[in-house]
């Protein structure tokens, strides 16, 4: 590593139109995933008319959440049972109902 003494570093950052950004947490949107750094230091620089990120800090990985469903798989097979629908209009159904098996079933049963 090449130590550069403080007057070289401070004339270099001012070539580079260095800058330091004050921010609490860097999230990158990737195509496998998300990924977040909490509290990065983070460093813009312009070269040539290029502009330039340098962060630094802990990368994770954002694992998807599942969202929690209102209704249940037997709930679905319950509403198709009663109705004869598909499984997509019972969850629809049950969606419309707030994941009230009872209410979907009426439901279902009085557009037919």
């Amino acid at each position: 590593m090449v130590m550069m003494n403080p007057r070289e570093m401070r004339r270099l950052m001012r070539q580079l139109k260095a800058r330091e950004i004050d921010a609490y947490q860097v999230i990158i949107k990737a195509r496998d995933g998300d990924y977040i750094i909490e509290d990065p230091q983070i460093m813009a620089m312009e070269f040539q008319g290029q502009k330039m990120l340098q962060i630094i800090g802990e990368m994770k990985k954002v694992e998807e959440e599942k969202e929690e469903s209102l209704y249940s798989d037997e709930d679905v097979q319950l509403v198709m049972q009663q109705t004869g629908c598909t499984e997509e209009e019972a969850r629809k159904a049950l969606e419309e109902a707030n994941g009230e098996p009872a209410e979907a079933i009426i439901s279902l049963m009085s557009r037919r």
